[in-house]
């Protein structure tokens, strides 16, 4: 293809792991000619969440939705384009020690549980399903945390504690020292090892029909307010390069990565109501406040 030149290309310093639904775009399949990117040397992407939010470090990438919510809430100069980039159900996510005793949602009072950030997604997301699924008295628990939050201005509740040991949730969680732990995908495959709710599969089937059209996003795409301020045909082209990339992955089966406004709001809608709840941000804010002009249109 030639490249029309009166067009004005514009680099993009992007944070942005390789997924299926991305490789189109690392691979230059999924292109436009207004975009070239620059993609960040960071493997996983969670290790760039806290410099695009502090210092607004890239132009464009992914961020993971509570961080996000957290970044609009304190006033952070990002905008969202409703575009999906990995989601999962979680139901599955958060584990307990079989050889301590049997263990389920209800017993979880007074327990001490260990996920590695209070405002990481995943722990989001399961403690939005122990509440409101299986009626867990979020503040009754002891959570342990081994990192801060990605947002600067964010002070975690009272009923969380940050570790200062060096072990891992998994091998304190083995060792005794935990109740239970949100492990997501870092699951050890040990038999000792058990999904603390039951048969999560049908769980989280039960979940999505109490939830229509919501699903628990992971990390959606951002770009800068300046960005999409200064180049709104840049934000359209980038958002026609992910949804060409995900059309590209050939994904099948239920659809776990909305892209469009009216498509991803219910899973928007129920992230806001969840982090609110857990204090992770101040007020329950506008699904339109996360978006411009520009991307509250795509």
């Amino acid at each position: 293809m030639t490249l029309d030149h009166t067009v004005e290309t514009e680099t993009l310093h992007t944070l942005l792991a390789e997924y299926p639904v991305t490789r189109a775009i690392h691979d230059g399949t999924a292109a436009s000619p207004l975009i070239k990117f620059d993609f960040a040397p960071i493997r996983n992407a969670n290790k760039g969440f806290k410099p695009f939010v502090r210092e607004t470090a890239f132009d464009a990438g992914e961020l993971a939705i509570a961080t996000f919510l957290q970044a609009k809430d304190w006033g952070k100069p990002l905008v969202m384009l409703p575009a999906t980039v990995a989601a999962r159900i979680h139901h599955g996510s958060i584990a307990y020690n079989v050889e301590r005793g049997e263990l389920a949602p209800g017993d979880l009072d007074g327990k001490t549980v260990g996920v590695r950030a209070y405002t990481q997604t995943t722990g989001m997301w399961v403690r939005g399903v122990l509440q409101n699924q299986f009626g867990v008295d979020l503040t009754s628990i002891d959570w342990l945390t081994f990192e801060d939050a990605h947002v600067a201005e964010y002070t975690n509740p009272p009923y969380v504690r940050i570790s200062d040991g060096e072990k891992g949730l998994a091998d304190m969680l083995l060792d005794g020292e935990l109740d239970a732990a949100i492990l997501g995908k870092d699951m050890p495959d040990d038999p000792r090892i058990r999904r603390l709710i039951p048969d999560p599969e049908a769980a989280g089937r039960a979940w999505l029909d109490q939830n229509p059209g919501a699903m628990s996003l992971n990390h959606v795409v951002v770009v800068s307010e300046d960005l999409s301020r200064r180049r709104p045909d840049v934000v359209r082209a980038l958002f026609e390069v992910f949804r060409d990339s995900k059309e590209q992955a050939g994904l099948k089966g239920m659809d776990t990565r909305p892209f469009g406004f009216d498509a991803i709001r219910p899973s928007l809608e129920l992230a806001i109501d969840y982090c609110f709840q857990q204090g992770l941000i101040r007020r329950r804010m506008d699904v339109e406040e996360l978006f411009d002009d520009t991307t509250r249109a795509l």
